[in-house]
């Protein structure tokens, strides 16, 4: 059960690099040949690069984590990206920094289902917000027993 206690609380800041071999990994994991991404000395970040962010944070401290979120229970419900400028190039580290927005709770049928909008920041190292992203993470509930 989530506790709505906590939402507004993040985890702490950590900082990511952004590395021309991994923008190229990447971007031929996504099937892109786009020689922006695969070929130029400094490439720019695709746009859906920063969802590797979930490889440099750790768990314990998440706001999902805090909320007490059950992971064996966990849909993806969205993601979104705001970049209030170009995307990152190689050669940058950025810092980010998670936080919970809302949940809500939503009956479907039988089972409950709870909503956690979290907002991950990205900041350059002047401190200024070069994106954002957005998502939405749906804890199922378990199926309703019936009382015979």
């Amino acid at each position: 059960m989530v506790d709505k206690s906590k939402v507004g609380l993040s985890d702490e800041p950590s900082t990511i690099p952004i590395e021309r071999g991994k923008i190229r990994e990447f971007a031929r994991a996504c099937q892109s040949t786009n020689p922006a991404y695969v070929e130029d000395p400094v490439p720019v970040a695709p746009p859906t690069f920063l969802t590797t962010v979930n490889f440099w944070s750790t768990g314990t401290t998440s706001p999902l984590a805090q909320l007490g979120i059950d992971l064996r229970r966990l849909l993806h419900g969205g993601q979104e990206y705001v970049f209030h400028g170009p995307p990152p190039c190689a050669g940058t580290e950025l810092t980010f920094q998670t936080a919970s927005t809302r949940s809500t709770r939503r009956k479907e049928s039988e089972r409950t289902m709870t909503f956690v909008e979290t907002v991950t920041e990205f900041r350059d190292p002047a401190g200024a917000v070069v994106a954002e992203a957005r998502s939405t993470a749906i804890e199922t509930g378990q199926a309703a027993t019936k009382e015979s």
